[in-house]
């Protein structure tokens, strides 16, 4: 079955270095883009609450979008049975002490803070990639 990454994130800019970031660290996996939360929620479950394509590998998630926030996707994502082993990387520019705190207390699994520089990103995106993709096994 196909291990694949949902990029929620509203930023076209940052969906487009974030892909790009992926392929220059050799990360092949197919990217589904959700452009803000109600989208990724959507994208998780249907109207039956049923998982329509499979299961992402894990989630990278932005926190500052429109309609749901990433901290209120994190919330349902860990409030329904079938999601919320799911890994969820928060990928956000907030610099806000208490989004990693409220992030963590919601059950992120780690969180990342966008680095400005394209190399560093490179280098970040690599990294997680590398974790969740290849080397962590996954929770069932």
């Amino acid at each position: 079955m196909e291990r694949h990454i949902l990029l929620v994130e509203d930023n076209p800019d940052d969906v487009d270095l974030t892909i790009m970031a992926l392929e220059k660290s050799n990360i092949f996996n197919k990217v589904k883009v959700a452009r803000n939360g109600e989208e990724a929620l959507h994208m998780l479950h249907d109207n039956r609450g049923e998982v329509p394509n499979g299961l992402p590998a894990v989630i990278l998630l932005d926190l500052n979008m429109p309609k749901i926030n990433g901290l209120e996707v994190l919330k349902e994502i860990r409030s329904n049975e079938r999601t919320r082993r799911l890994p969820v990387v928060i990928l956000t520019s907030s610099r806000e002490e208490q989004d990693v705190i409220r992030g963590y207390d919601l059950g992120a699994n780690s969180y990342i803070r966008k680095p400005v520089d394209f190399d560093n990103f490179v280098s970040a995106v690599r990294q997680l990639g590398m974790y969740w993709l290849v080397l962590n096994e996954p929770g069932g």
